[in-house]
């Protein structure tokens, strides 16, 4: 059974950005609705959604649209069909009977309902049908978000939930969790009543909304939008709906009143206050005089806004230096203050109640913990919340705040714990998914790590292959990364057979250590900032030459200096959501490890052959550089050039670093050697120079740019020019990295230099100045 083409019934939000991330992946999808108009203006929408649901501009050629009445027949064509139209049990089985007819036996189907029992959508359908259907739910957005639930039926065969499991973690980078078919499934199921818990307290006038929020997202390992924001992005309508659902469908056994909704919510419901897309719901954005925008938060009780309001906890600031998770959560959680009570009172019954119906919902702990994790974004799962607090601890909290939730017992997930004389569920993290993911956690469980500084490891993955892991904080390349990395070179080049540089955090690197170049400059330690740049330009280039093959595995955040040493990889496998850019301009420098000589390079590879025209190959890196254009995906950074067509990218992120050791393993049985030294790079000198110039001055006089951009620019214009040169040459690279470094010299000491990293380092913005 192979997916080659895909159908999604319904180009609301969520359908038209799942056939998005289908077409991301390279599979055509067909987009239908009620009339193709309306498809089209779904998909439309779609495109104008930020964070963009596209890897590139291109990547929508792959979307068709048509519409139910004229192209439902057009299904026939496609292996799996996605339902996912309103929220409506008799509307979707009205929709499904006509699919029945039209697909073509063997087909796959789908639903993507957040609730609706899976095998009632599918009662009446042909026994050919009921065989291949089956739930996915996808969360939104659907790019961005790790999880899909993935609900068979009874009558599901094992060959179609294995193959759209398969599918989805390999090709459409997802993390599957099988779930039972229950109400609201898992993630919503538990997501909901933990959020009743809190909507039940906030109209009790014990909390305010600014108060919950400021506890319940990064405090709490979770996304800055928390509770009150979230529910904004999701809307309120739809909470509505899924809670009224639970109401009905768990009835008085799981005690209707917790998914009964506040009065006040009620009412703002009848008032249109749904939240983002009404532009008003818990929070509200309006325009000030000055025209900057300020952010109101609701008052429950008036449902009138007023100015946000600090949350003033003492125990919030006392855990803000906190790295572990566990431990701020286990010391908020104890804390005498509003941030203790609201844990013990909301979190403590979530958490007992997630352990009792548990088995009801799920295969197990694992995959709840899983479910939370990669749905919505929560740094420690329910039952990992359980352990750092400790069993007994939740316990006692729930049965002092929410006795009715132990009136049958302890939830026997917990007892057996107590029984046995544990004070944890687990006692660890949640383990990997499959022996395939995670493979550096894995290797480093096992006792792998053969070196470690403050900055960064040494990790054998094993079969002879070498990683270089960092781990500073936002994985910033300092002292310790650049010696680490020559180590790993040296290391792999002497014992081993390949080298990948990689690690598990969200953010590949942030780029280099600012704060000690602002701290080196003020002080005007020249040769020291010298010395610096050019143990980070030897890095880069041992990295390039080393006599085993590297292959760098970048995601999220690849920056500046964390850009550059994804440019001199021998192969780069990246994460397909990679951010990769040089945007050293930003803060007044230009890219100095190699970054500017390696897009000089590859603007001059990428010559046609024969031709003698320099300047369009160079004047788009130009603009790529001082612009500092960040990719918006990996398939974008090779539209931007810091990819090549050899790289590659891996659409789970949890298999990142297993593509790359196997990349690794394959350029070594290819019989890798290092390539050749660039010693005739072509470059154009003042053909190059002066229109490149020439545009910079154009755009300050249009008002474009500053006075200082216009320097900054000239100094990289004439680094990619090769040099103040009368006509067309070569350099070698060692020549175009001493002028990279000697333009960043000449700029770093510069007092407009100084002002935009420090600026950058205390707002996280650019300055223009």
């Amino acid at each position: 059974m192979i997916i080659r083409s895909v159908a999604v019934l319904g180009a609301g939000t969520m359908g038209a950005q799942i056939a998005a991330h289908f077409a991301n992946a390279g599979v055509p999808a067909l987009l239908l609705d009620l009339t193709a108009e309306v498809a089209i203006q779904g998909l439309d929408r779609a495109r104008q959604l930020r964070p963009d649901p596209f890897f590139t501009p291109d990547t929508g050629k792959l979307i068709t649209t048509g519409s139910f009445d004229a192209d439902l027949a057009r299904i026939r064509e496609s292996d799996w069909i996605i339902e996912a139209i309103v929220e409506r049990l008799d509307i979707k089985r009205g929709l499904l009977e006509k699919v029945d007819a039209a697909r073509r036996a063997g087909a796959i189907v789908s639903s993507n309902t957040s609730g609706i029992p899976i095998a009632a959508l599918a009662e009446g359908r042909s026994d050919d049908f009921r065989q291949h259907w089956l739930g996915t739910h996808f969360f939104n957005p659907p790019r961005y978000l790790h999880l899909l639930e993935v609900i068979p039926t009874p009558e599901t065969k094992q060959d179609v939930v294995d193959t759209v499991g398969h599918f989805a973690d390999h090709r459409l980078g997802k993390g599957v969790v099988i779930a039972k078919d229950s109400p609201a499934f898992i993630g919503n199921h538990i997501g909901l009543y933990g959020m009743m818990r809190i909507l039940t307290k906030v109209a009790g006038g014990d909390y305010t909304i600014d108060e919950v929020d400021a506890v319940t997202g990064p405090p709490l390992g979770r996304p800055k939008s928390a509770t009150f924001r979230t529910l904004d992005l999701a809307g309120l309508d739809i909470l509505g709906h899924v809670a009224n659902n639970l109401r009905e469908r768990l009835g008085s056994a799981s005690g209707a009143g917790v998914w009964t909704l506040p009065p006040f919510f009620v009412r703002m419901l009848e008032r249109g206050l749904t939240g983002e897309k009404a532009g008003q719901g818990f929070y509200k954005r309006v325009k000030q005089p000055d025209g900057e925008s300020q952010i109101l938060t609701l008052d429950p009780a008036t449902l009138e806004y007023r100015a946000k309001q600090p949350a003033r906890i003492g125990s919030l600031d006392a855990t803000a230096s906190m790295p572990d998770a566990r431990e701020r959560v286990r010391t908020l959680f104890h804390a005498p203050d509003k941030a203790g009570r609201l844990l013990r009172e909301t979190l403590a019954p979530t958490l007992v109640y997630t352990a009792g119906v548990t088995p009801a919902i799920a295969n197990s702990p694992d995959d709840v913990d899983r479910v939370m994790r990669w749905g919505f974004g929560w740094e420690l799962g329910p039952f990992e919340l359980i352990d750092a607090i400790g069993v007994q601890q939740v316990v006692d909290a729930a049965r002092e705040t929410s006795p009715e939730l132990l009136e049958g017992g302890i939830p026997p997930l917990l007892e057996e714990a107590l029984r046995d004389g544990r004070n944890a569920v687990r006692g660890g993290d949640v383990p990997p998914a499959a022996p395939d993911l995670q493979i550096l956690r894995t290797a480093r469980e096992r006792a792998a790590v053969a070196k470690k500084n403050a900055g960064a490891s040494l990790v054998d993955l094993g079969d002879g292959v070498l990683c270089v892991e960092f781990h500073s904080k936002m994985n910033i390349v300092g002292v310790d990364t650049i010696q680490m990395l020559q180590t790993g070179v040296r290391e792999a080049s002497r014992s081993f057979a390949a080298l990948v540089v990689g690690n598990d955090a969200p953010n590949f690197s942030a780029g280099a250590n600012l704060m000690l170049v602002l701290l080196e400059a003020r002080e005007e330690n020249w040769e020291e900032i010298d010395l610096m740049i050019r143990a980070f330009q030897q890095t880069t280039m041992a990295l390039r030459y080393a006599d085993a093959p590297v292959v760098v595995a970048p995601a999220g955040l690849t920056l500046g200096g964390g850009c550059e040493i994804a440019l001199h990889g021998d192969r780069v496998q990246a994460a397909a959501d990679t951010f990769m850019g040089l945007v050293e301009v930003g803060v007044g420098l230009i890219p100095a490890a190699g970054g500017t000589k390696e897009m000089v390079a590859r603007a001059a590879e990428g010559m046609p052959p024969g031709t003698s025209d320099y300047l369009p190959p160079i004047q788009r890196a130009f603009e790529t550089v001082a612009f500092a254009k960040v990719s918006s995906s990996a398939p974008d950074a090779q539209r931007l050039g810091y990819l090549r067509p050899v790289d590659a990218f891996t659409m789970n992120r949890e298999r990142l670093l297993a593509d790359a050791k196997a990349r690794a393993l394959q350029r070594v049985s290819e019989g890798y050697h290092p390539p050749p030294a660039r010693t005739a790079i072509p470059v154009g000198g003042d053909a190059v120079l002066a229109p490149l110039k020439l545009g910079i001055h154009l755009a300050w006089r249009a008002g474009r740019i500053s006075d200082y951009d216009a320097l900054v620019g000239r100094k990289l214009a004439t680094v990619m020019a090769g040099g103040a040169l009368p006509h067309p040459t070569t350099v070698t690279e060692q020549e175009l990295l001493d002028l990279e470094r000697e333009a960043f010299l000449s700029l770093v000491g510069e007092r407009k230099t100084l002002e935009r990293i420090q600026h950058t380092l205390k707002t996280g913005k650019p300055l223009r100045n």
